[in-house]
């Protein structure tokens, strides 16, 4: 159980060291915001997809990878262009405490836990052990992840931007092509 809450919250580890990357100052509240935000979706996600079974893992699998690719296409792209039109640091930072950015990250990152949710409820798997294990380490990989891609940010300064920005890029193609590879 552990090592798949490892597999699902390696998106979510990724997305936050992009998110901290633009943060110039970083709050306990703000590290918390992003932790609990990817834990309470990867926890969410896990335990509607063990709820509805079978049937709905393969109504959404046709095309749940394009739906976390545009979301996370959508966040990196405003991020390369803010970083070209040059906007300040600080004000591509708020997007740290943009509720509607956070959680459409958190729901781009969890839809895999989806999947997973489904393919437990199969296997009579108990929920409640499931969904806290992958919660848990969700928001704990989130945590971290935003505060490592803050001090990286810190180094990186500018680049950060267009860095965070392809990095949520290609996170998201990563996630479009292995769907299309493997014919999910």
């Amino acid at each position: 159980m552990i090592a798949v809450s490892i597999g699902l919250a390696m998106d979510a580890f990724a997305v936050a060291i992009a998110n901290g990357m633009q943060a110039p100052r970083l709050r306990l509240a703000d590290v918390l915001r992003v932790g609990l935000c990817f834990g309470f979706f990867q926890g969410l996600m896990t335990t509607v997809g063990f709820l509805l079974g079978h049937g709905f893992c393969r109504l959404i699998q046709s095309f749940d990878h394009w739906i976390a690719f545009a979301l996370l296409a959508a966040i990196g792209g405003k991020m390369l262009y803010d970083a070209i039109r040059g906007e300040e640091a600080a004000e591509i930072a708020d997007a740290l405490n943009h509720l509607p950015t956070l959680l459409s990250q958190g729901v781009a990152t969890s839809i895999d836990a989806l999947a997973v949710g489904v393919s437990f409820s199969l296997l009579h798997v108990e929920l409640a052990p499931l969904a806290l294990s992958i919660a848990v380490v969700a928001a704990l990989a989130g945590g971290l992840g935003v505060v490592i891609g803050q001090r990286l940010g810190l180094v990186l300064q500018r680049a950060a931007t267009v860095i965070g920005g392809l990095v949520l890029i290609a996170i998201g193609l990563r996630i479009l092509i292995s769907h299309l590879a493997t014919g999910i």
